[in-house]
Protein backbone atom coordinates (compact mmCIF):
# COMPACT_ATOMS: atom_id res chain seq x y z
CA UNK A 1 0.00 0.00 0.00
CA UNK A 2 2.68 2.60 -0.66
CA UNK A 3 2.12 5.80 0.72
CA UNK A 4 1.82 7.49 -2.86
CA UNK A 5 0.11 10.24 -3.33
CA UNK A 6 3.09 12.96 -3.01
CA UNK A 7 3.90 12.22 -6.29
CA UNK A 8 0.58 12.08 -7.87
CA UNK A 9 1.39 15.09 -10.17
CA UNK A 10 4.15 13.20 -11.85
CA UNK A 11 1.90 10.64 -11.70
CA UNK A 12 -1.06 12.89 -13.68
CA UNK A 13 2.19 14.63 -16.15
CA UNK A 14 3.07 10.89 -17.12
CA UNK A 15 -0.31 9.83 -18.07
CA UNK A 16 -0.94 12.43 -20.07
CA UNK A 17 2.14 11.82 -21.63
CA UNK A 18 1.65 8.65 -22.04
CA UNK A 19 4.92 7.49 -20.14
CA UNK A 20 5.86 4.17 -19.67
CA UNK A 21 7.53 4.43 -16.29
CA UNK A 22 5.89 4.54 -13.12
CA UNK A 23 6.62 8.30 -11.49
CA UNK A 24 8.98 8.97 -8.78
CA UNK A 25 8.59 9.79 -5.26
CA UNK A 26 8.67 13.39 -4.74
CA UNK A 27 8.31 15.52 -1.28
CA UNK A 28 4.99 17.32 -1.39
CA UNK A 29 4.83 20.75 -1.21
CA UNK A 30 3.73 22.26 2.35
CA UNK A 31 0.64 24.66 2.20
CA UNK A 32 1.22 28.18 2.09
CA UNK A 33 0.62 30.00 5.88
CA UNK A 34 -2.65 31.74 4.35
CA UNK A 35 -4.11 28.12 2.98
CA UNK A 36 -6.23 26.94 6.04
CA UNK A 37 -6.94 23.22 5.85
CA UNK A 38 -10.19 22.21 6.20
CA UNK A 39 -10.83 20.91 9.68
CA UNK A 40 -12.07 17.38 8.46
CA UNK A 41 -8.66 16.35 6.36
CA UNK A 42 -6.31 14.17 8.16
CA UNK A 43 -2.57 15.66 7.65
CA UNK A 44 -1.41 18.89 7.54
CA UNK A 45 1.03 18.81 4.44
CA UNK A 46 -0.40 20.57 1.06
CA UNK A 47 -3.23 17.97 -0.10
CA UNK A 48 -3.40 19.10 -3.60
CA UNK A 49 -2.08 15.71 -4.81
CA UNK A 50 -2.87 13.39 -1.54
CA UNK A 51 -6.33 14.85 0.32
CA UNK A 52 -8.78 11.94 -1.00
CA UNK A 53 -6.17 9.65 -0.77
CA UNK A 54 -5.05 9.61 2.68
CA UNK A 55 -7.98 9.98 4.35
CA UNK A 56 -9.41 7.46 2.22
CA UNK A 57 -6.05 5.42 3.99
CA UNK A 58 -6.90 6.44 7.25
CA UNK A 59 -10.77 5.51 7.61
CA UNK A 60 -9.34 1.94 6.09
CA UNK A 61 -6.56 1.38 8.49
CA UNK A 62 -9.23 2.91 11.26
CA UNK A 63 -12.24 1.15 10.44
CA UNK A 64 -9.52 -2.26 10.54
CA UNK A 65 -8.84 -1.32 14.49
CA UNK A 66 -12.28 -0.76 15.58
CA UNK A 67 -12.19 3.21 14.83
CA UNK A 68 -14.86 5.15 14.17
CA UNK A 69 -14.05 8.47 12.06
CA UNK A 70 -15.49 11.80 13.04
CA UNK A 71 -18.59 12.57 11.32
CA UNK A 72 -16.66 15.78 9.74
CA UNK A 73 -14.04 13.77 8.47
CA UNK A 74 -16.34 11.58 6.42
CA UNK A 75 -18.71 14.43 5.29
CA UNK A 76 -15.43 16.02 3.99
CA UNK A 77 -14.24 12.97 1.97
CA UNK A 78 -17.90 12.40 0.46
CA UNK A 79 -17.88 15.79 -0.11
CA UNK A 80 -15.04 15.51 -2.44
CA UNK A 81 -16.93 13.35 -5.13
CA UNK A 82 -17.88 15.07 -8.13
CA UNK A 83 -21.66 14.20 -9.76
CA UNK A 84 -20.63 11.74 -12.16
CA UNK A 85 -19.18 9.49 -9.25
CA UNK A 86 -15.06 10.25 -9.54
CA UNK A 87 -13.06 11.79 -6.90
CA UNK A 88 -10.30 13.98 -7.79
CA UNK A 89 -6.89 14.14 -5.95
CA UNK A 90 -8.82 17.25 -3.80
CA UNK A 91 -10.77 19.95 -4.82
CA UNK A 92 -10.44 22.90 -2.13
CA UNK A 93 -14.02 24.92 -3.36
CA UNK A 94 -16.43 22.21 -3.16
CA UNK A 95 -19.11 24.38 -3.44
CA UNK A 96 -18.79 24.69 -6.84
CA UNK A 97 -19.56 21.73 -9.00
CA UNK A 98 -16.98 19.12 -10.91
CA UNK A 99 -16.29 20.81 -14.76
CA UNK A 100 -14.38 19.11 -17.12
CA UNK A 101 -11.07 20.82 -16.43
CA UNK A 102 -11.36 19.29 -12.42
CA UNK A 103 -8.97 16.44 -12.52
CA UNK A 104 -10.13 13.38 -11.15
CA UNK A 105 -8.26 9.97 -10.94
CA UNK A 106 -9.25 6.14 -10.75
CA UNK A 107 -7.10 5.77 -8.00
CA UNK A 108 -8.21 8.63 -5.63
CA UNK A 109 -11.78 7.38 -6.60
CA UNK A 110 -10.95 3.09 -6.18
CA UNK A 111 -9.63 4.26 -2.80
CA UNK A 112 -12.24 6.73 -1.61
CA UNK A 113 -14.97 3.13 -2.34
CA UNK A 114 -13.29 1.33 -0.27
CA UNK A 115 -13.31 3.63 2.50
CA UNK A 116 -16.71 4.38 1.92
CA UNK A 117 -17.46 0.77 2.11
CA UNK A 118 -15.92 0.16 4.88
CA UNK A 119 -17.37 3.05 6.70
CA UNK A 120 -20.62 1.70 5.45
CA UNK A 121 -23.63 4.09 5.49
CA UNK A 122 -22.91 5.59 1.73
CA UNK A 123 -24.02 3.36 -0.52
CA UNK A 124 -25.32 5.91 -3.01
CA UNK A 125 -22.25 7.36 -2.74
CA UNK A 126 -20.39 3.87 -3.53
CA UNK A 127 -22.52 3.18 -6.23
CA UNK A 128 -21.71 6.11 -7.93
CA UNK A 129 -18.19 5.81 -7.16
CA UNK A 130 -18.10 1.86 -9.03
CA UNK A 131 -20.03 3.06 -11.54
CA UNK A 132 -17.96 5.77 -12.78
CA UNK A 133 -14.33 3.19 -12.95
CA UNK A 134 -16.32 0.47 -14.89
CA UNK A 135 -17.23 3.47 -17.59
CA UNK A 136 -13.61 4.30 -17.52
CA UNK A 137 -12.63 0.48 -18.19
CA UNK A 138 -9.50 0.96 -20.75
CA UNK A 139 -10.07 -1.57 -23.97
CA UNK A 140 -7.54 -4.28 -22.54
CA UNK A 141 -9.26 -4.20 -19.49
CA UNK A 142 -7.38 -2.08 -16.77
CA UNK A 143 -6.75 1.15 -15.53
CA UNK A 144 -4.54 3.96 -15.88
CA UNK A 145 -4.03 6.80 -13.38
CA UNK A 146 -6.67 9.01 -15.23
CA UNK A 147 -9.27 8.03 -17.57
CA UNK A 148 -8.33 7.15 -20.82
CA UNK A 149 -4.65 7.24 -19.98
CA UNK A 150 -2.87 3.76 -20.66
CA UNK A 151 -3.05 1.05 -17.90
CA UNK A 152 -0.85 0.44 -15.78
CA UNK A 153 -0.46 -2.28 -13.06
CA UNK A 154 -1.09 0.07 -9.81
CA UNK A 155 -4.14 1.87 -10.96
CA UNK A 156 -5.64 -1.53 -12.28
CA UNK A 157 -5.40 -3.42 -9.16
CA UNK A 158 -6.50 -0.68 -6.97
CA UNK A 159 -9.39 -0.18 -9.29
CA UNK A 160 -9.73 -4.76 -8.89
CA UNK A 161 -9.82 -3.94 -4.96
CA UNK A 162 -12.55 -1.46 -4.86
CA UNK A 163 -14.94 -3.61 -7.37
CA UNK A 164 -14.26 -6.20 -5.44
CA UNK A 165 -15.43 -4.98 -1.69
CA UNK A 166 -18.19 -3.13 -3.35
CA UNK A 167 -19.37 -6.85 -4.45
CA UNK A 168 -19.08 -6.81 -8.24
CA UNK A 169 -18.10 -10.02 -10.05
CA UNK A 170 -14.75 -8.78 -11.86
CA UNK A 171 -15.33 -11.49 -14.31
CA UNK A 172 -18.52 -9.31 -15.50
CA UNK A 173 -16.76 -6.45 -15.86
CA UNK A 174 -15.68 -7.13 -19.23
CA UNK A 175 -14.93 -4.44 -22.44
CA UNK A 176 -16.84 -4.30 -25.81
CA UNK A 177 -14.09 -7.17 -26.51
CA UNK A 178 -14.54 -9.24 -23.74
CA UNK A 179 -11.60 -8.10 -21.55
CA UNK A 180 -11.66 -8.28 -18.01
CA UNK A 181 -9.69 -6.87 -15.63
CA UNK A 182 -7.47 -9.83 -15.09
CA UNK A 183 -6.31 -9.62 -18.75
CA UNK A 184 -4.95 -6.39 -17.87
CA UNK A 185 -3.61 -7.02 -15.12
CA UNK A 186 -1.40 -10.38 -16.54
CA UNK A 187 0.08 -8.31 -19.16
CA UNK A 188 2.27 -6.55 -16.67
CA UNK A 189 3.00 -9.87 -14.97
CA UNK A 190 7.15 -10.82 -16.33
CA UNK A 191 7.43 -14.44 -16.56
CA UNK A 192 9.37 -16.89 -14.32
CA UNK A 193 13.33 -16.38 -14.54
CA UNK A 194 15.95 -14.38 -13.91
CA UNK A 195 16.32 -11.87 -11.43
CA UNK A 196 13.14 -10.43 -12.26
CA UNK A 197 11.19 -13.49 -13.04
CA UNK A 198 7.47 -13.25 -11.32
CA UNK A 199 7.71 -9.55 -10.35
CA UNK A 200 5.31 -7.17 -11.81
CA UNK A 201 5.94 -4.00 -14.22
CA UNK A 202 4.33 -0.76 -13.54
CA UNK A 203 3.91 -0.14 -17.24
CA UNK A 204 6.05 -1.72 -20.59
CA UNK A 205 7.98 0.69 -21.82
CA UNK A 206 8.44 2.10 -25.40
CA UNK A 207 10.04 -1.13 -26.67
CA UNK A 208 7.19 -3.26 -24.79
CA UNK A 209 9.71 -4.69 -22.21
CA UNK A 210 8.67 -5.15 -18.49
CA UNK A 211 10.93 -3.78 -16.30
CA UNK A 212 10.24 -5.18 -12.15
CA UNK A 213 9.07 -2.75 -10.19
CA UNK A 214 8.56 -3.19 -6.32
CA UNK A 215 5.23 -1.17 -5.83
CA UNK A 216 3.89 -2.52 -8.43
CA UNK A 217 4.18 -5.58 -7.84
CA UNK A 218 2.60 -5.42 -4.06
CA UNK A 219 -0.15 -4.09 -5.73
CA UNK A 220 -0.13 -6.52 -8.74
CA UNK A 221 -0.15 -9.31 -5.85
CA UNK A 222 -3.39 -7.67 -4.44
CA UNK A 223 -5.18 -7.48 -7.20
CA UNK A 224 -4.44 -11.16 -8.70
CA UNK A 225 -5.60 -12.19 -5.54
CA UNK A 226 -9.47 -9.90 -5.94
CA UNK A 227 -8.33 -8.13 -2.80
CA UNK A 228 -8.75 -4.60 -1.82
CA UNK A 229 -6.42 -2.60 1.09
CA UNK A 230 -7.42 -4.28 4.06
CA UNK A 231 -6.10 -8.03 4.43
CA UNK A 232 -7.25 -9.74 7.09
CA UNK A 233 -7.90 -13.03 6.04
CA UNK A 234 -5.20 -15.13 5.34
CA UNK A 235 -4.49 -17.75 2.90
CA UNK A 236 -2.77 -21.20 4.15
CA UNK A 237 0.78 -20.76 4.36
CA UNK A 238 2.80 -22.28 1.79
CA UNK A 239 6.13 -21.70 -0.19
CA UNK A 240 7.01 -19.41 -2.23
CA UNK A 241 7.41 -20.39 -5.77
CA UNK A 242 7.56 -19.05 -9.29
CA UNK A 243 5.18 -20.89 -11.77
CA UNK A 244 5.19 -20.94 -15.29
CA UNK A 245 1.60 -21.03 -16.76
CA UNK A 246 0.34 -20.47 -20.33
CA UNK A 247 -2.13 -18.89 -20.26
CA UNK A 248 -1.38 -17.23 -16.86
CA UNK A 249 -4.04 -17.87 -14.42
CA UNK A 250 -4.30 -14.72 -11.69
CA UNK A 251 -3.86 -16.54 -9.15
CA UNK A 252 -0.81 -17.77 -10.51
CA UNK A 253 0.33 -14.43 -11.31
CA UNK A 254 0.27 -13.48 -7.52
CA UNK A 255 2.09 -16.45 -6.33
CA UNK A 256 5.01 -15.18 -8.65
CA UNK A 257 4.88 -11.75 -7.57
CA UNK A 258 4.69 -12.73 -4.22
CA UNK A 259 7.72 -14.84 -4.56
CA UNK A 260 9.69 -12.24 -6.05
CA UNK A 261 8.76 -10.36 -2.81
CA UNK A 262 9.74 -12.59 -0.60
CA UNK A 263 13.36 -12.80 -2.09
CA UNK A 264 13.87 -9.19 -2.69
CA UNK A 265 12.84 -8.47 0.78
CA UNK A 266 15.30 -11.47 2.01
CA UNK A 267 17.80 -9.92 -0.24
CA UNK A 268 17.46 -6.35 0.93
CA UNK A 269 17.74 -6.83 4.72
CA UNK A 270 13.94 -7.48 5.04
CA UNK A 271 12.87 -4.03 2.66
CA UNK A 272 12.69 -3.15 -0.65
CA UNK A 273 14.05 0.26 -1.73
CA UNK A 274 13.38 2.94 -3.65
CA UNK A 275 13.50 3.06 -7.84
CA UNK A 276 16.51 5.84 -8.57
CA UNK A 277 15.54 8.55 -10.09
CA UNK A 278 16.05 9.29 -13.48
CA UNK A 279 19.79 9.68 -13.96
CA UNK A 280 20.79 8.89 -10.75
CA UNK A 281 21.21 5.38 -11.52
CA UNK A 282 24.31 4.94 -9.75
CA UNK A 283 23.29 6.36 -6.68
CA UNK A 284 23.17 4.84 -3.24
CA UNK A 285 19.73 2.79 -3.07
CA UNK A 286 17.11 3.82 -0.13
CA UNK A 287 14.76 1.97 1.88
CA UNK A 288 11.29 2.28 0.95
CA UNK A 289 9.04 2.15 3.34
CA UNK A 290 5.75 2.37 2.60
CA UNK A 291 6.27 -0.05 -0.66
CA UNK A 292 8.05 -2.18 2.32
CA UNK A 293 4.32 -2.08 4.25
CA UNK A 294 2.56 -2.59 0.71
CA UNK A 295 4.36 -5.61 0.07
CA UNK A 296 4.18 -7.11 3.86
CA UNK A 297 0.37 -6.68 3.07
CA UNK A 298 0.25 -8.58 -0.17
CA UNK A 299 2.71 -11.58 0.89
CA UNK A 300 0.19 -12.27 3.98
CA UNK A 301 -2.47 -11.91 1.41
CA UNK A 302 -0.82 -14.89 -0.34
CA UNK A 303 -0.09 -16.93 2.09
CA UNK A 304 3.55 -15.76 3.03
CA UNK A 305 2.98 -14.30 6.41
CA UNK A 306 6.18 -16.11 7.57
CA UNK A 307 7.96 -14.03 4.71
CA UNK A 308 6.95 -10.93 5.89
CA UNK A 309 8.09 -11.72 9.71
CA UNK A 310 11.59 -9.74 8.94
CA UNK A 311 10.03 -6.92 7.50
CA UNK A 312 7.62 -6.15 10.06
CA UNK A 313 10.00 -6.46 12.46
CA UNK A 314 12.31 -4.25 10.23
CA UNK A 315 9.30 -1.48 10.24
CA UNK A 316 9.10 -1.67 13.62
CA UNK A 317 12.55 -0.94 14.60
CA UNK A 318 12.87 2.13 11.07
CA UNK A 319 9.47 3.28 10.31
CA UNK A 320 9.15 6.11 12.70
CA UNK A 321 10.85 8.43 11.64
CA UNK A 322 9.04 8.18 8.30
CA UNK A 323 5.90 7.55 9.51
CA UNK A 324 5.89 11.38 11.77
CA UNK A 325 7.38 12.93 8.60
CA UNK A 326 4.92 11.68 6.47
CA UNK A 327 1.65 11.84 8.11
CA UNK A 328 -1.55 9.73 8.23
CA UNK A 329 -1.34 7.80 5.05
CA UNK A 330 2.18 6.43 6.86
CA UNK A 331 0.37 5.61 9.77
CA UNK A 332 -2.36 3.63 8.17
CA UNK A 333 0.35 1.91 5.77
CA UNK A 334 2.08 0.47 9.11
CA UNK A 335 -1.48 -0.15 10.84
CA UNK A 336 -2.77 -2.49 7.66
CA UNK A 337 0.61 -3.85 7.47
CA UNK A 338 1.20 -5.05 11.51
CA UNK A 339 -2.97 -5.86 11.00
CA UNK A 340 -2.25 -8.41 8.34
CA UNK A 341 0.29 -10.12 9.68
CA UNK A 342 -1.31 -10.22 13.32
CA UNK A 343 1.19 -7.94 14.61
CA UNK A 344 0.35 -5.58 17.79
CA UNK A 345 -0.96 -2.11 16.24
CA UNK A 346 -0.52 -0.62 19.73
CA UNK A 347 2.88 -1.55 20.29
CA UNK A 348 4.63 -1.59 17.21
CA UNK A 349 8.21 -0.95 17.67
CA UNK A 350 7.06 0.71 20.96
CA UNK A 351 4.47 3.06 19.00
CA UNK A 352 0.82 3.14 19.63
CA UNK A 353 -0.41 3.27 15.79
CA UNK A 354 -3.95 3.86 16.21
CA UNK A 355 -3.16 6.68 18.91
CA UNK A 356 -0.68 8.35 16.74
CA UNK A 357 -3.27 7.79 13.37
CA UNK A 358 -5.87 9.44 15.28
CA UNK A 359 -3.94 12.23 16.05
CA UNK A 360 -3.31 13.43 12.56
CA UNK A 361 -7.28 14.44 12.20
CA UNK A 362 -10.07 14.87 13.93
CA UNK A 363 -11.08 13.72 17.36
CA UNK A 364 -12.66 10.47 16.40
CA UNK A 365 -16.40 9.56 16.99
CA UNK A 366 -15.57 6.00 18.82
CA UNK A 367 -12.72 4.02 19.61
CA UNK A 368 -13.30 0.66 20.33
CA UNK A 369 -11.33 -0.71 23.27
CA UNK A 370 -8.89 -3.34 22.76
CA UNK A 371 -9.33 -6.77 24.49
CA UNK A 372 -6.64 -7.74 26.56
CA UNK A 373 -4.25 -10.48 25.29
CA UNK A 374 -5.88 -14.00 25.38
CA UNK A 375 -9.32 -12.66 26.00
CA UNK A 376 -10.69 -13.96 22.42
CA UNK A 377 -9.50 -17.31 23.31
CA UNK A 378 -10.87 -17.46 26.78
CA UNK A 379 -14.26 -16.47 25.51
CA UNK A 380 -14.62 -19.30 22.87
CA UNK A 381 -13.85 -21.80 25.75
CA UNK A 382 -16.43 -20.15 27.91
CA UNK A 383 -18.71 -20.35 25.09
CA UNK A 384 -17.79 -23.92 23.67
CA UNK A 385 -17.29 -25.21 20.52
CA UNK A 386 -19.81 -27.79 20.92
CA UNK A 387 -23.68 -27.95 20.07
CA UNK A 388 -24.70 -27.57 24.14
CA UNK A 389 -26.54 -25.15 25.53
CA UNK A 390 -23.89 -21.98 25.52
CA UNK A 391 -21.97 -23.35 22.09
CA UNK A 392 -22.61 -21.50 18.97
CA UNK A 393 -25.37 -23.78 17.16
CA UNK A 394 -27.03 -23.21 20.42
CA UNK A 395 -27.19 -19.93 19.74
CA UNK A 396 -27.95 -20.51 15.83
CA UNK A 397 -30.52 -22.89 16.35
CA UNK A 398 -32.51 -20.24 18.59
CA UNK A 399 -32.42 -17.47 15.85
CA UNK A 400 -29.69 -15.39 17.83
CA UNK A 401 -27.40 -13.87 14.34
CA UNK A 402 -24.14 -12.40 14.37
CA UNK A 403 -22.62 -9.61 11.71
CA UNK A 404 -19.44 -9.16 11.57
CA UNK A 405 -18.12 -5.89 9.45
CA UNK A 406 -15.65 -6.65 6.72
CA UNK A 407 -12.44 -4.50 6.46
CA UNK A 408 -10.66 -4.13 3.24
CA UNK A 409 -7.72 -2.57 1.54
CA UNK A 410 -4.71 0.10 -1.93
CA UNK A 411 -0.91 0.41 -2.49
CA UNK A 412 -0.95 1.19 -4.20
CA UNK A 413 -0.68 2.11 -3.95
CA UNK A 414 2.01 3.75 -3.24
CA UNK A 415 4.59 5.59 -4.70
CA UNK A 416 6.09 8.06 -2.24
CA UNK A 417 3.39 8.45 0.47
CA UNK A 418 3.87 11.76 1.30
CA UNK A 419 0.47 14.12 2.78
Amino acid sequence: MTVRRSAAALAVTAAALCASAAPAAVAAPSPSPSAALPSGLYGTNDPTYDGVWRQSLAFLAQQAVGVTPATKAVDWLTGQQCDNGAFPAYRADTSAPCTDKTVVDTNATAAAAQALRAIGGHQDALDSAVGWLKSVQNEDGGWGYTAGSPSDANSTSIVIGALARAGQKLGDVTTDGGKTPYAALLTFSIPCGGKEGGAFAYQPDKAGKLAANGDATAAGVLGALGKGLVVTDHAAVKAPACHDGSPLEPEQAAQNGAAYLAGTLAANGGHLNTPPMPGAEDSEPQPDFGNTADAVVALSAAGHKDKAAASVAWLKKNSAVWAEQSGPAAYAQLILAARATGADVRDFGGANLVTELNATGPEPAAVEKPKPAGTEDEEKKDSGDGDGIGGVWWFVGIGLAVGAGAGFLISGRRKNQQL
